[in-house]
């Protein structure tokens, strides 16, 4: 399975912010959204990635407000990447070993979209019922012998 396979059941609704934009309105929107992260974009390229995690940190090191940070001060500026073509094990693999929740998807210098670990996880689960399904089904039609 390939990162595309998740983008086509997930669709390709993307949410994103400016590095120089109030780190507050991003905020705001990850919570009307009820979404964990935003690529960070600046002259349509990826220049970041901001999840809860760089928000709560930021709140930490900000005596526990944004105040006026900017979403600059706060995104992870090298986010981990992966690519339309990426094999699901690699995408676990690199997730597990960088703690990473979210990963953009790119191709070439665009952005296709962003996977998520639930994504993932919610494709392997599927992926081995489907399996599961079609063993017991065999299984079932097994013939019997004479």
């Amino acid at each position: 399975m390939k990162v595309t396979d998740i983008l086509r059941v997930k669709g390709n609704t993307l949410y994103t912010a400016a590095p120089d934009e109030p780190l507050a309105g991003a905020v705001e929107l990850m919570a009307e959204r009820d979404i964990g992260s935003l690529v960070v974009m600046e002259s349509g390229d990826l220049v970041g990635m901001l999840t809860f995690r760089e928000v709560i940190q930021a709140m930490v090191k900000n005596a526990g407000s944004v105040g006026s940070l900017q979403v600059r001060s706060a995104m992870n500026a090298a986010p981990l990447i992966c690519t339309l073509e990426t094999d699901m094990d690699e995408v676990r693999r690199m997730m597990l070993e960088r703690h990473a929740r979210y990963m953009p998807v790119m191709e070439q210098k665009m952005l296709m979209g962003v996977i998520s670990f639930y994504d993932v996880a919610k494709a392997v689960v599927d992926s081995q019922n489907f399996e599961n399904k079609m063993l017991k089904a065999y299984i079932r039609d097994w013939p019997e012998e004479n």
